[in-house]
């Protein structure tokens, strides 16, 4: 089923705001955080994503939640991710904020917000990375050992690398390039925007 406009919006805020409530949310709490006036226009587009398998209603309280993510149909569904530029996967250059939505099959997608950006060098090729690939990062601020991540060197740099956390307080950022060396930072100069979840490419 292929989702109109405002049927992709409502499902893309659900998804991307979902740690923001306590609870699944209310129509009335709905139309107040889209900007919505009517609760019967807001009741036709959820019962659209009813239909579409995205969202399910709760009884008793007029509100919906999220079907589990794990289903393939829910799975299976575009949704629109922040691209937000350039990250280097050679040296570290800074990220241009480029606030265009690109669609993304959703099995391409983690539970959690994400947003996309366009590699830069060949630093990652041992790790299938390429330069002009399109990576999927999952927003988040912590990350284990071995992750590929985005990390921001002096609040200012961002580069593409594989993690490795020391035990004398430094930071080591690993290319996937045996041409390449690591990097290591004290932990106070880097701050992690994200893990990688999945690759574009266009051939």
């Amino acid at each position: 089923m292929k989702l109109t406009r405002k049927q992709q919006g409502i499902y893309d805020f659900l998804r991307h705001n979902a740690e923001r409530f306590a609870h699944p949310p209310t129509y009335d709490e709905l139309c107040q955080q889209l900007g919505l006036s009517s609760r019967g226009s807001l009741h036709k587009h959820i019962q659209a994503l009813v239909e579409a398998g995205l969202v399910e209603p709760l009884a008793g309280r007029q509100g919906i939640r999220l079907v589990e993510w794990g289903r393939e149909e829910v799975r299976q569904v575009e949704a629109s991710i922040p691209h937000l530029g350039a990250i280097a996967a050679g040296r570290p250059i800074e990220a241009l904020p480029q606030p265009d939505l690109l669609p993304v099959p959703g099995f391409l997608l983690s539970r959690h917000p994400c947003y996309a950006l366009t590699v830069k060098g060949d630093s990652m090729v041992e790790a299938g990375i390429m330069d002009g690939d399109l990576v999927v990062i999952e927003q988040r601020d912590s990350a284990r050992n071995g992750e590929i991540v985005v990390a921001l060197i002096d609040d200012h740099e961002a580069t593409l690398k594989r993690l490795r956390n020391n035990n004398d307080g430094t930071v080591t950022l690993i290319p996937e390039n045996s041409a390449m060396k690591p990097m290591s930072y004290a932990a106070s100069r880097v701050r992690l925007q994200g893990v990688l979840v999945s690759l574009l490419r266009k051939y």
